[in-house]
Protein backbone atom coordinates (compact mmCIF):
# COMPACT_ATOMS: atom_id res chain seq x y z
CA UNK A 1 0.00 0.00 0.00
CA UNK A 2 3.08 2.36 1.13
CA UNK A 3 4.59 1.92 -2.18
CA UNK A 4 1.26 2.30 -4.31
CA UNK A 5 0.50 5.76 -2.54
CA UNK A 6 4.54 6.73 -3.24
CA UNK A 7 4.15 5.51 -6.86
CA UNK A 8 0.62 8.10 -6.79
CA UNK A 9 2.73 10.81 -5.79
CA UNK A 10 5.42 10.71 -7.83
CA UNK A 11 3.11 10.73 -10.77
CA UNK A 12 1.07 13.49 -9.31
CA UNK A 13 4.81 15.33 -9.01
CA UNK A 14 5.38 14.81 -12.83
CA UNK A 15 2.54 15.26 -14.20
CA UNK A 16 1.99 18.98 -11.82
CA UNK A 17 5.22 19.91 -13.65
CA UNK A 18 4.54 18.73 -17.03
CA UNK A 19 1.29 20.77 -17.04
CA UNK A 20 3.23 23.70 -15.13
CA UNK A 21 5.56 24.00 -17.63
CA UNK A 22 2.89 23.88 -20.56
CA UNK A 23 1.15 26.89 -18.92
CA UNK A 24 4.08 28.75 -19.84
CA UNK A 25 2.53 28.72 -23.76
CA UNK A 26 -0.89 30.39 -22.31
CA UNK A 27 -1.75 33.94 -23.50
CA UNK A 28 -0.69 36.00 -21.03
CA UNK A 29 -3.23 38.85 -19.07
CA UNK A 30 -2.69 42.25 -19.90
CA UNK A 31 -4.38 43.66 -16.25
CA UNK A 32 -7.13 43.44 -14.10
CA UNK A 33 -10.96 43.87 -15.39
CA UNK A 34 -11.56 45.34 -12.00
CA UNK A 35 -9.56 46.83 -9.20
CA UNK A 36 -8.93 43.60 -6.58
CA UNK A 37 -10.36 44.09 -3.05
CA UNK A 38 -7.62 43.01 -0.53
CA UNK A 39 -9.34 40.15 1.64
CA UNK A 40 -6.97 38.39 3.67
CA UNK A 41 -5.34 39.47 7.23
CA UNK A 42 -1.72 39.58 7.96
CA UNK A 43 0.12 40.17 10.72
CA UNK A 44 1.50 43.56 11.58
CA UNK A 45 4.38 41.78 14.08
CA UNK A 46 5.07 39.15 11.68
CA UNK A 47 5.26 41.83 9.02
CA UNK A 48 8.23 43.34 11.16
CA UNK A 49 10.09 40.39 11.87
CA UNK A 50 10.10 39.13 7.92
CA UNK A 51 11.36 42.65 7.27
CA UNK A 52 14.45 41.98 10.32
CA UNK A 53 15.35 38.82 8.42
CA UNK A 54 13.75 36.82 11.13
CA UNK A 55 11.59 33.76 8.78
CA UNK A 56 9.41 31.80 10.99
CA UNK A 57 7.56 29.33 9.50
CA UNK A 58 5.83 25.71 9.96
CA UNK A 59 7.64 25.84 13.72
CA UNK A 60 11.25 26.77 12.41
CA UNK A 61 13.16 29.82 12.70
CA UNK A 62 15.79 30.90 10.20
CA UNK A 63 17.24 34.62 11.00
CA UNK A 64 18.83 35.67 7.85
CA UNK A 65 18.66 39.47 7.88
CA UNK A 66 20.66 39.24 4.20
CA UNK A 67 19.50 36.63 2.80
CA UNK A 68 16.77 36.87 -0.01
CA UNK A 69 14.01 34.42 0.99
CA UNK A 70 14.12 32.18 -1.77
CA UNK A 71 18.33 31.52 -0.75
CA UNK A 72 17.28 30.69 2.87
CA UNK A 73 18.32 27.36 4.26
CA UNK A 74 15.34 25.18 3.87
CA UNK A 75 15.20 22.96 7.44
CA UNK A 76 12.18 20.90 5.95
CA UNK A 77 9.72 20.37 3.30
CA UNK A 78 6.80 22.20 5.08
CA UNK A 79 9.36 24.97 5.50
CA UNK A 80 9.57 25.46 1.60
CA UNK A 81 6.03 25.13 0.78
CA UNK A 82 5.04 27.81 3.37
CA UNK A 83 7.02 30.17 1.43
CA UNK A 84 5.81 29.02 -2.05
CA UNK A 85 1.98 29.77 -0.84
CA UNK A 86 2.82 33.58 -0.08
CA UNK A 87 0.96 33.80 3.26
CA UNK A 88 3.74 36.05 3.83
CA UNK A 89 2.66 38.62 1.51
CA UNK A 90 -0.35 39.61 4.04
CA UNK A 91 2.08 40.16 6.73
CA UNK A 92 3.83 42.33 4.59
CA UNK A 93 0.99 44.14 3.35
CA UNK A 94 -0.09 44.29 6.78
CA UNK A 95 3.01 46.54 7.43
CA UNK A 96 2.60 48.51 4.28
CA UNK A 97 5.52 50.50 4.84
CA UNK A 98 8.47 51.31 1.73
CA UNK A 99 10.37 48.53 3.84
CA UNK A 100 7.90 46.37 3.54
CA UNK A 101 6.71 47.01 0.26
CA UNK A 102 10.74 46.76 -1.02
CA UNK A 103 10.37 42.89 0.44
CA UNK A 104 7.02 42.34 -1.76
CA UNK A 105 8.56 43.87 -4.66
CA UNK A 106 12.12 41.96 -4.40
CA UNK A 107 10.66 38.51 -3.53
CA UNK A 108 7.67 38.24 -6.00
CA UNK A 109 9.97 39.41 -8.61
CA UNK A 110 12.51 37.26 -7.81
CA UNK A 111 10.05 34.05 -7.69
CA UNK A 112 8.85 34.71 -10.82
CA UNK A 113 12.04 34.75 -12.75
CA UNK A 114 13.42 31.41 -10.85
CA UNK A 115 10.29 29.13 -10.78
CA UNK A 116 7.73 31.36 -13.15
CA UNK A 117 8.37 28.67 -16.01
CA UNK A 118 7.42 25.54 -13.71
CA UNK A 119 9.90 25.25 -11.89
CA UNK A 120 10.52 24.40 -8.36
CA UNK A 121 7.87 22.96 -5.32
CA UNK A 122 5.55 25.53 -5.58
CA UNK A 123 3.27 23.99 -8.76
CA UNK A 124 0.97 21.93 -6.79
CA UNK A 125 -2.74 23.13 -7.07
CA UNK A 126 -3.57 24.03 -3.68
CA UNK A 127 -0.12 26.07 -3.61
CA UNK A 128 -0.72 28.12 -6.54
CA UNK A 129 -4.64 28.75 -5.41
CA UNK A 130 -3.31 30.46 -2.31
CA UNK A 131 -0.22 32.27 -4.13
CA UNK A 132 -2.67 33.28 -6.48
CA UNK A 133 -5.42 34.91 -4.31
CA UNK A 134 -2.28 36.69 -2.66
CA UNK A 135 -0.86 38.12 -5.77
CA UNK A 136 -4.05 39.39 -6.58
CA UNK A 137 -5.45 40.78 -3.58
CA UNK A 138 -2.30 42.95 -3.22
CA UNK A 139 -1.23 43.17 -6.12
CA UNK A 140 -1.24 47.06 -6.04
CA UNK A 141 0.34 46.87 -3.02
CA UNK A 142 3.13 45.30 -5.74
CA UNK A 143 2.92 47.09 -8.44
CA UNK A 144 3.44 50.57 -7.03
CA UNK A 145 6.57 52.20 -8.52
CA UNK A 146 7.28 49.56 -10.56
CA UNK A 147 8.17 49.83 -14.18
CA UNK A 148 6.36 47.86 -17.19
CA UNK A 149 8.17 45.07 -17.60
CA UNK A 150 8.21 43.83 -13.92
CA UNK A 151 4.60 44.73 -14.52
CA UNK A 152 4.46 42.44 -18.02
CA UNK A 153 6.21 39.92 -15.78
CA UNK A 154 3.28 39.80 -12.83
CA UNK A 155 0.84 39.30 -15.19
CA UNK A 156 2.41 36.90 -17.61
CA UNK A 157 3.16 34.62 -14.36
CA UNK A 158 -0.14 35.28 -12.97
CA UNK A 159 -1.80 33.86 -16.53
CA UNK A 160 0.50 31.40 -16.55
CA UNK A 161 -0.74 30.25 -12.93
CA UNK A 162 -4.57 30.17 -13.86
CA UNK A 163 -3.85 28.18 -16.82
CA UNK A 164 -2.67 25.85 -14.79
CA UNK A 165 -5.08 25.83 -12.04
CA UNK A 166 -7.73 24.91 -14.80
CA UNK A 167 -5.81 22.03 -15.57
CA UNK A 168 -4.94 20.63 -12.42
CA UNK A 169 -7.44 21.43 -9.97
CA UNK A 170 -8.35 18.00 -9.91
CA UNK A 171 -5.17 16.60 -8.61
CA UNK A 172 -5.56 18.38 -5.52
CA UNK A 173 -7.02 16.20 -2.82
CA UNK A 174 -10.23 16.53 -1.49
CA UNK A 175 -11.07 18.78 0.96
CA UNK A 176 -9.21 22.31 1.92
CA UNK A 177 -6.54 21.72 -0.60
CA UNK A 178 -9.10 22.00 -3.72
CA UNK A 179 -11.50 24.82 -2.12
CA UNK A 180 -7.93 26.62 -2.46
CA UNK A 181 -6.97 25.56 -5.72
CA UNK A 182 -10.68 26.35 -6.79
CA UNK A 183 -10.75 29.34 -4.88
CA UNK A 184 -7.73 30.55 -6.62
CA UNK A 185 -9.13 29.78 -9.71
CA UNK A 186 -12.42 31.92 -9.62
CA UNK A 187 -10.31 35.00 -8.11
CA UNK A 188 -7.84 34.73 -11.14
CA UNK A 189 -10.80 34.27 -13.61
CA UNK A 190 -12.75 37.46 -12.03
CA UNK A 191 -9.60 39.65 -12.02
CA UNK A 192 -7.06 39.17 -15.28
CA UNK A 193 -8.16 40.29 -18.12
CA UNK A 194 -8.82 37.11 -20.84
CA UNK A 195 -9.69 34.46 -17.97
CA UNK A 196 -13.34 34.88 -17.95
CA UNK A 197 -13.67 31.63 -19.33
CA UNK A 198 -12.51 29.63 -16.43
CA UNK A 199 -14.96 31.22 -14.15
CA UNK A 200 -18.01 29.37 -14.99
CA UNK A 201 -16.24 25.81 -14.64
CA UNK A 202 -14.55 26.63 -11.44
CA UNK A 203 -17.72 27.99 -9.48
CA UNK A 204 -19.69 24.10 -11.15
CA UNK A 205 -16.58 22.38 -9.48
CA UNK A 206 -16.51 24.51 -6.16
CA UNK A 207 -20.52 23.98 -6.06
CA UNK A 208 -20.05 19.73 -6.21
CA UNK A 209 -17.26 19.95 -3.76
CA UNK A 210 -19.62 22.12 -0.92
CA UNK A 211 -21.95 19.21 -1.68
CA UNK A 212 -19.27 15.97 -1.57
CA UNK A 213 -17.53 17.59 1.54
CA UNK A 214 -19.25 19.89 3.46
CA UNK A 215 -22.47 17.32 5.60
CA UNK A 216 -25.72 18.50 6.46
CA UNK A 217 -24.95 19.61 9.76
CA UNK A 218 -21.39 21.81 7.69
CA UNK A 219 -19.05 19.94 9.69
CA UNK A 220 -16.02 18.37 7.35
CA UNK A 221 -14.71 15.27 7.02
CA UNK A 222 -11.64 15.98 8.83
CA UNK A 223 -13.28 17.16 12.21
CA UNK A 224 -10.45 20.00 12.63
CA UNK A 225 -12.31 23.00 13.51
CA UNK A 226 -9.57 24.95 12.17
CA UNK A 227 -9.65 23.39 8.89
CA UNK A 228 -13.28 24.16 8.71
CA UNK A 229 -12.84 28.25 9.16
CA UNK A 230 -10.50 27.97 6.43
CA UNK A 231 -12.74 26.46 4.09
CA UNK A 232 -15.67 28.68 5.37
CA UNK A 233 -13.24 31.28 4.63
CA UNK A 234 -12.42 30.69 1.03
CA UNK A 235 -15.55 30.15 0.23
CA UNK A 236 -16.99 33.55 1.81
CA UNK A 237 -14.16 35.36 -0.24
CA UNK A 238 -15.21 33.44 -3.45
CA UNK A 239 -19.16 34.21 -2.69
CA UNK A 240 -17.87 38.30 -2.56
CA UNK A 241 -15.52 38.01 -5.08
CA UNK A 242 -17.93 37.11 -7.79
CA UNK A 243 -20.91 39.12 -5.96
CA UNK A 244 -18.46 42.42 -6.52
CA UNK A 245 -18.30 40.99 -10.19
CA UNK A 246 -21.68 41.56 -10.66
CA UNK A 247 -22.63 37.37 -10.33
CA UNK A 248 -23.85 35.23 -8.01
CA UNK A 249 -22.53 31.94 -6.52
CA UNK A 250 -23.90 28.92 -6.91
CA UNK A 251 -26.81 27.72 -4.80
CA UNK A 252 -25.35 24.61 -3.28
CA UNK A 253 -22.31 27.23 -2.59
CA UNK A 254 -23.98 29.63 -0.56
CA UNK A 255 -26.18 27.13 1.29
CA UNK A 256 -23.14 25.85 2.25
CA UNK A 257 -21.79 28.96 3.76
CA UNK A 258 -25.22 29.44 5.58
CA UNK A 259 -24.28 25.49 7.55
CA UNK A 260 -21.09 26.15 8.55
CA UNK A 261 -21.25 29.54 10.10
CA UNK A 262 -23.58 28.02 12.94
CA UNK A 263 -21.58 25.49 13.61
CA UNK A 264 -17.91 27.75 13.52
CA UNK A 265 -20.06 29.68 15.86
CA UNK A 266 -20.40 26.17 18.31
CA UNK A 267 -17.09 25.86 18.26
CA UNK A 268 -15.43 28.82 19.54
CA UNK A 269 -14.80 29.55 22.94
CA UNK A 270 -15.72 32.39 25.22
CA UNK A 271 -12.48 34.04 24.37
CA UNK A 272 -13.19 33.94 20.77
CA UNK A 273 -10.66 30.99 19.72
CA UNK A 274 -11.62 27.64 18.56
CA UNK A 275 -11.26 24.25 20.14
CA UNK A 276 -8.29 22.70 19.49
CA UNK A 277 -9.10 18.95 18.25
CA UNK A 278 -7.88 16.66 15.29
CA UNK A 279 -4.38 19.13 14.31
CA UNK A 280 -6.85 22.17 14.88
CA UNK A 281 -5.13 25.50 16.66
CA UNK A 282 -7.00 28.55 17.40
CA UNK A 283 -6.93 30.02 14.20
CA UNK A 284 -5.29 33.76 13.10
CA UNK A 285 -6.40 36.34 15.44
CA UNK A 286 -9.23 37.55 13.99
CA UNK A 287 -10.07 35.57 11.49
CA UNK A 288 -12.79 33.50 12.54
CA UNK A 289 -14.85 37.06 13.08
CA UNK A 290 -14.14 38.78 10.24
CA UNK A 291 -15.15 35.65 8.15
CA UNK A 292 -18.59 35.68 10.04
CA UNK A 293 -19.25 39.13 9.66
CA UNK A 294 -18.37 38.44 6.24
CA UNK A 295 -20.45 35.56 5.50
CA UNK A 296 -23.87 37.69 6.58
CA UNK A 297 -25.13 34.74 8.60
CA UNK A 298 -26.84 35.56 11.22
CA UNK A 299 -26.33 33.84 14.90
CA UNK A 300 -28.71 30.91 15.85
CA UNK A 301 -28.90 28.36 18.66
CA UNK A 302 -27.75 24.84 17.71
CA UNK A 303 -29.74 21.92 19.26
CA UNK A 304 -27.37 19.12 17.93
CA UNK A 305 -23.77 17.91 17.64
CA UNK A 306 -22.07 20.66 15.50
CA UNK A 307 -19.20 18.54 13.48
CA UNK A 308 -19.57 15.57 16.43
CA UNK A 309 -18.82 18.58 19.31
CA UNK A 310 -21.30 19.07 21.61
CA UNK A 311 -20.76 22.55 23.28
CA UNK A 312 -21.85 23.92 26.70
CA UNK A 313 -22.11 27.67 28.18
CA UNK A 314 -23.25 29.27 30.75
CA UNK A 315 -22.27 33.16 32.38
CA UNK A 316 -18.63 33.72 31.28
CA UNK A 317 -17.88 29.86 30.95
CA UNK A 318 -17.28 27.88 27.86
CA UNK A 319 -17.21 23.90 27.55
CA UNK A 320 -16.39 22.00 24.15
CA UNK A 321 -16.47 18.29 24.09
CA UNK A 322 -15.59 16.11 21.00
CA UNK A 323 -18.58 13.69 21.40
CA UNK A 324 -18.41 11.62 18.32
CA UNK A 325 -15.99 9.10 16.97
CA UNK A 326 -12.32 10.08 15.46
CA UNK A 327 -12.38 10.77 11.68
CA UNK A 328 -10.83 7.47 9.86
CA UNK A 329 -9.69 6.52 6.76
CA UNK A 330 -8.16 9.73 4.47
CA UNK A 331 -9.61 12.24 6.38
CA UNK A 332 -7.91 11.04 9.71
CA UNK A 333 -4.28 11.48 8.58
CA UNK A 334 -4.07 14.26 11.67
CA UNK A 335 -6.73 13.37 13.22
CA UNK A 336 -6.50 12.56 17.08
CA UNK A 337 -7.62 9.98 19.66
CA UNK A 338 -9.25 12.51 21.98
CA UNK A 339 -13.48 10.97 22.08
CA UNK A 340 -14.80 12.52 25.15
CA UNK A 341 -11.96 15.09 25.77
CA UNK A 342 -13.18 18.76 26.75
CA UNK A 343 -11.42 21.91 26.85
CA UNK A 344 -12.86 24.68 29.03
CA UNK A 345 -12.37 28.50 29.10
CA UNK A 346 -13.50 30.98 31.77
CA UNK A 347 -13.89 34.69 29.87
CA UNK A 348 -10.86 35.52 27.66
CA UNK A 349 -9.02 32.95 29.48
CA UNK A 350 -8.39 29.09 28.36
CA UNK A 351 -8.25 27.10 31.44
CA UNK A 352 -8.12 23.01 30.32
CA UNK A 353 -7.15 22.45 27.07
CA UNK A 354 -6.10 19.04 24.86
CA UNK A 355 -1.51 19.56 24.35
CA UNK A 356 -2.42 20.09 20.36
CA UNK A 357 -0.82 19.62 17.14
CA UNK A 358 2.64 18.64 17.22
CA UNK A 359 2.98 18.50 13.42
CA UNK A 360 5.51 21.64 13.22
CA UNK A 361 7.90 19.81 15.88
CA UNK A 362 8.67 16.86 14.06
CA UNK A 363 6.92 13.08 13.84
CA UNK A 364 7.62 12.17 17.58
CA UNK A 365 5.98 15.12 18.89
CA UNK A 366 3.23 14.32 16.10
CA UNK A 367 2.63 11.33 17.34
CA UNK A 368 2.31 12.09 20.99
CA UNK A 369 -0.05 14.75 20.51
CA UNK A 370 -2.60 12.65 18.64
CA UNK A 371 -2.57 10.12 21.85
CA UNK A 372 -5.40 9.87 24.42
CA UNK A 373 -3.11 11.31 27.20
CA UNK A 374 -2.73 14.30 25.54
CA UNK A 375 -6.34 15.35 25.53
CA UNK A 376 -8.17 16.09 28.60
CA UNK A 377 -10.25 13.05 29.08
CA UNK A 378 -9.77 9.46 30.68
CA UNK A 379 -7.07 6.89 29.32
CA UNK A 380 -6.23 3.69 30.01
CA UNK A 381 -2.35 3.66 30.40
CA UNK A 382 -0.14 2.65 27.86
CA UNK A 383 -3.14 2.95 25.43
CA UNK A 384 -5.24 4.93 23.36
CA UNK A 385 -8.85 5.27 22.63
CA UNK A 386 -7.93 4.82 18.43
CA UNK A 387 -4.48 3.39 17.54
CA UNK A 388 -2.50 4.45 14.39
CA UNK A 389 -2.32 2.39 11.25
CA UNK A 390 0.40 1.38 8.92
CA UNK A 391 2.75 4.81 7.51
CA UNK A 392 1.90 5.87 4.02
CA UNK A 393 3.36 7.92 1.96
CA UNK A 394 0.03 10.27 0.48
CA UNK A 395 1.06 13.37 -1.31
CA UNK A 396 4.67 13.49 -1.15
CA UNK A 397 4.44 13.08 3.11
CA UNK A 398 4.32 10.27 5.20
CA UNK A 399 0.74 9.94 6.78
CA UNK A 400 -0.48 8.02 9.43
CA UNK A 401 -4.47 7.10 9.48
CA UNK A 402 -6.67 6.33 12.90
CA UNK A 403 -7.22 2.45 12.57
CA UNK A 404 -9.70 0.50 15.68
CA UNK A 405 -11.39 3.81 17.23
CA UNK A 406 -14.57 3.90 18.72
CA UNK A 407 -17.42 2.58 16.79
CA UNK A 408 -20.38 3.23 19.12
CA UNK A 409 -20.31 6.74 20.56
CA UNK A 410 -23.18 7.74 21.94
CA UNK A 411 -24.16 11.60 23.43
CA UNK A 412 -26.78 13.16 25.49
CA UNK A 413 -27.78 16.67 25.92
CA UNK A 414 -29.97 18.50 28.55
CA UNK A 415 -31.13 21.25 30.52
CA UNK A 416 -32.03 20.96 34.04
CA UNK A 417 -32.78 22.99 37.05
CA UNK A 418 -28.79 23.46 37.76
CA UNK A 419 -27.68 23.87 34.44
CA UNK A 420 -26.82 21.73 31.62
CA UNK A 421 -26.11 18.24 31.48
CA UNK A 422 -24.42 16.08 29.29
CA UNK A 423 -23.50 12.53 29.06
CA UNK A 424 -22.01 10.61 26.68
CA UNK A 425 -19.82 6.85 26.41
CA UNK A 426 -17.86 5.53 23.44
CA UNK A 427 -16.75 1.50 23.48
CA UNK A 428 -12.69 2.27 22.32
CA UNK A 429 -11.62 -0.02 25.31
CA UNK A 430 -14.28 -2.80 24.40
CA UNK A 431 -12.31 -4.71 22.12
CA UNK A 432 -8.94 -4.61 24.08
CA UNK A 433 -10.40 -4.34 27.96
CA UNK A 434 -14.21 -5.27 27.29
CA UNK A 435 -14.71 -1.75 29.09
CA UNK A 436 -16.72 1.33 27.97
CA UNK A 437 -15.98 4.78 28.94
CA UNK A 438 -18.90 6.86 30.18
CA UNK A 439 -18.47 10.21 30.56
CA UNK A 440 -21.12 13.09 32.69
CA UNK A 441 -20.34 16.70 32.94
CA UNK A 442 -22.67 19.31 35.06
CA UNK A 443 -22.20 22.90 33.89
CA UNK A 444 -24.09 24.97 36.60
CA UNK A 445 -26.21 28.12 35.08
CA UNK A 446 -23.90 30.91 36.59
CA UNK A 447 -20.79 28.68 34.57
CA UNK A 448 -19.10 29.46 37.91
CA UNK A 449 -19.05 25.78 38.14
CA UNK A 450 -18.56 22.29 36.31
CA UNK A 451 -19.12 18.84 38.09
CA UNK A 452 -17.78 15.83 35.91
CA UNK A 453 -18.08 11.84 36.18
CA UNK A 454 -15.83 9.52 34.66
CA UNK A 455 -16.67 5.82 34.66
CA UNK A 456 -15.32 2.44 33.83
CA UNK A 457 -17.75 -0.02 33.10
CA UNK A 458 -17.95 -3.82 31.73
CA UNK A 459 -21.63 -4.65 31.36
CA UNK A 460 -22.42 -7.54 28.99
CA UNK A 461 -21.13 -11.11 30.02
CA UNK A 462 -18.84 -11.46 27.18
CA UNK A 463 -16.93 -8.14 28.01
CA UNK A 464 -17.06 -9.16 31.73
CA UNK A 465 -15.30 -12.37 30.67
CA UNK A 466 -12.53 -9.82 28.61
CA UNK A 467 -11.66 -7.67 31.81
CA UNK A 468 -11.34 -10.75 33.68
CA UNK A 469 -8.76 -11.65 31.34
CA UNK A 470 -6.64 -8.50 31.96
CA UNK A 471 -7.11 -8.63 35.35
CA UNK A 472 -5.58 -12.07 35.20
CA UNK A 473 -2.46 -10.78 33.04
CA UNK A 474 -2.10 -8.06 35.74
CA UNK A 475 -2.25 -10.41 38.86
CA UNK A 476 -5.30 -9.13 40.04
CA UNK A 477 -3.85 -5.86 40.64
CA UNK A 478 -6.24 -3.70 38.72
CA UNK A 479 -6.16 -2.25 35.24
CA UNK A 480 -4.79 1.30 35.35
CA UNK A 481 -5.92 4.19 34.24
CA UNK A 482 -5.31 8.21 34.21
CA UNK A 483 -8.50 11.12 33.91
CA UNK A 484 -6.30 13.82 32.80
CA UNK A 485 -7.39 17.70 32.76
CA UNK A 486 -4.00 19.82 30.87
CA UNK A 487 -3.63 23.23 32.08
CA UNK A 488 -2.84 26.02 29.64
CA UNK A 489 0.30 27.55 30.17
CA UNK A 490 -0.80 30.58 31.78
CA UNK A 491 -2.58 29.27 34.33
CA UNK A 492 -0.72 28.86 37.84
CA UNK A 493 -1.35 26.05 39.60
CA UNK A 494 -0.72 24.19 43.18
CA UNK A 495 -1.49 21.49 45.17
CA UNK A 496 -3.10 22.04 48.12
CA UNK A 497 -4.67 21.15 51.22
CA UNK A 498 -2.29 17.92 51.35
CA UNK A 499 -2.74 16.66 47.88
CA UNK A 500 -6.23 16.75 48.02
CA UNK A 501 -7.19 19.63 45.64
CA UNK A 502 -5.11 21.58 43.05
CA UNK A 503 -5.83 25.54 42.90
CA UNK A 504 -5.38 27.48 39.38
CA UNK A 505 -4.76 30.95 39.15
CA UNK A 506 -5.51 33.07 36.05
CA UNK A 507 -3.89 36.11 34.51
CA UNK A 508 -7.21 37.59 34.81
CA UNK A 509 -7.45 37.35 38.45
CA UNK A 510 -9.65 34.59 38.55
CA UNK A 511 -8.81 31.27 40.95
CA UNK A 512 -10.13 27.77 40.36
CA UNK A 513 -10.26 25.03 42.53
CA UNK A 514 -10.24 21.57 41.58
CA UNK A 515 -11.26 18.51 43.65
CA UNK A 516 -12.44 14.97 43.57
CA UNK A 517 -14.44 12.15 45.44
CA UNK A 518 -12.87 8.95 44.83
CA UNK A 519 -9.65 6.49 45.89
CA UNK A 520 -7.87 7.93 42.45
CA UNK A 521 -4.49 9.77 43.36
CA UNK A 522 -4.33 13.20 42.87
CA UNK A 523 -1.39 14.68 41.29
CA UNK A 524 -0.34 18.12 39.41
CA UNK A 525 2.47 16.95 36.79
CA UNK A 526 4.11 18.38 33.55
CA UNK A 527 2.63 19.10 30.06
CA UNK A 528 2.89 20.77 27.55
CA UNK A 529 1.10 22.86 24.83
CA UNK A 530 1.78 22.54 21.17
CA UNK A 531 1.37 25.41 18.68
CA UNK A 532 1.93 25.81 15.59
CA UNK A 533 3.24 29.33 15.17
CA UNK A 534 5.86 28.84 18.40
CA UNK A 535 9.47 27.54 17.97
CA UNK A 536 9.17 24.89 20.86
CA UNK A 537 6.62 23.31 22.85
CA UNK A 538 5.37 25.47 25.77
CA UNK A 539 5.49 24.18 29.22
CA UNK A 540 2.82 23.34 30.94
CA UNK A 541 1.11 21.49 33.48
CA UNK A 542 -1.47 19.02 33.68
CA UNK A 543 -3.69 17.61 37.40
CA UNK A 544 -4.14 13.68 36.90
CA UNK A 545 -6.47 11.17 38.50
CA UNK A 546 -4.84 7.99 38.41
CA UNK A 547 -6.03 4.78 39.93
CA UNK A 548 -6.80 0.84 39.11
CA UNK A 549 -10.38 -0.24 37.69
CA UNK A 550 -10.80 -3.11 40.12
CA UNK A 551 -14.29 -4.23 39.55
CA UNK A 552 -16.94 -4.42 36.68
CA UNK A 553 -17.85 -0.36 37.52
CA UNK A 554 -15.13 2.00 38.74
CA UNK A 555 -16.06 5.88 39.17
CA UNK A 556 -14.37 8.95 39.31
CA UNK A 557 -15.89 12.21 40.62
CA UNK A 558 -14.32 15.17 40.14
CA UNK A 559 -15.60 19.15 40.39
CA UNK A 560 -14.29 22.39 38.83
CA UNK A 561 -15.44 25.55 40.77
CA UNK A 562 -14.82 29.16 40.43
CA UNK A 563 -13.79 30.58 43.78
CA UNK A 564 -16.19 33.64 45.38
CA UNK A 565 -13.32 35.67 46.39
CA UNK A 566 -9.82 36.63 45.35
CA UNK A 567 -7.88 36.76 48.74
CA UNK A 568 -3.91 37.23 48.86
CA UNK A 569 -3.37 33.48 49.72
CA UNK A 570 -3.47 31.19 47.09
CA UNK A 571 -3.27 28.38 49.52
CA UNK A 572 -5.66 29.84 51.92
CA UNK A 573 -8.37 30.32 49.23
CA UNK A 574 -8.30 26.71 48.21
CA UNK A 575 -8.91 26.12 51.47
CA UNK A 576 -11.83 28.21 51.79
CA UNK A 577 -13.25 27.02 48.77
CA UNK A 578 -13.02 23.52 49.24
CA UNK A 579 -15.01 24.01 53.05
CA UNK A 580 -17.73 25.69 50.60
CA UNK A 581 -18.09 23.10 48.47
Amino acid sequence: MANTEGISARRTRIANRIQARVSVLSRPATGFVSQPEPRTIGSFARGRQLIAGNFLFAGFLVEAPKTPIWDLPMPDKSFEQDLHGFTWLDDLAAVGDIEARKRAQEWTTDWINRYGRGKGSGWTPDMTGRRVIRWINHALFYLNGQNSAASEAYFSALAQQTAFLSRRWQAAEAGLPRFEALTGLIYAGLALTGMERHVKPAMDALAKECVDQIDLQGGIPTRNPEELLEVFTLLTWAASALSDAGRMAAREHLKAIERIAPTLRALRHSDGGLARFHGGGRGLEGRLDNALAASGVRAKSLTTLSMGFARLHAGRTSVIVDTSEPPMGKASSDGHASTLAFELTSGRRPLIVNCGSGVSFGESWRRAGRATPSHSTLSLDGFSSARLGKQTLVAGRNQQSLVDGPKDVKCQQSTGQSGMKLGASHDGYLATHGILHQRRLDLGFDGRGLAGQDSLLAESHVNKRLFDARMDEVKLQGIRFSCRFHLHPDVEAALDMGGTAVSLALKSGEIWVFRHNSSAQLSLEPSVYLEKTRLKPRAAKQIVLSGRAMDYATRVTWYLAKAQDTPNSLRDLATDEILKL
